[in-house]
């Protein structure tokens, strides 16, 4: 019985930190050694919905994206396009539909997506703000 009111804090904590990280600022970040320092929200919306396949400098950006529906991807292109994630995806299916492929990489959460960023000087990601490390530069943040 002493176990219930333990599993009870344990559980609004984790509760506790899932409002929190859906609260916290977006940060748009690359590689601490990409030349790019900013980028606009009009640049970011042409780099992650396909419009440009490149840093404003030319050299090649790959889009990192997280996998399926996961709660920061909505945040994000929520914040960036004004779309639900749903109109996203239908977006990707009409041109993958017509023969256009898409450049992003996916990855299952948000430390793989960070190592993949960290390991790759063209990648561009979104993480919360609270996860940069000193391994990335954040080009832009988000918020609400």
């Amino acid at each position: 019985m002493n176990k219930l009111p333990q599993t009870i804090i344990i559980l609004m904590l984790a509760l506790l930190s899932v409002i929190v990280q859906a609260q916290e600022p977006i940060a748009v970040v690359v590689n601490k050694i990409n030349p790019v320092d900013e980028l606009s929200r009009s640049e970011l919306i042409d780099l992650f919905m396909g419009k440009y396949v490149a840093f404003p400098n030319d050299s090649k950006a790959i889009p990192v994206e997280l996998k399926g529906d996961h709660a920061i991807k909505v945040k994000f292109y929520k914040n960036l396009v004004g779309m639900p994630l749903s109109r996203v995806n239908a977006y990707w299916s009409r041109l993958r539909f017509t023969g256009r492929k898409r450049a992003a990489v996916f990855q299952s959460n948000e430390d793989d997506l960070i190592a993949f960023i960290i390991a790759n000087e063209q990648a561009i990601g979104y993480v919360p703000q609270s996860l940069i490390t000193d391994d990335l530069k954040v080009v832009y943040i988000l918020n609400e």
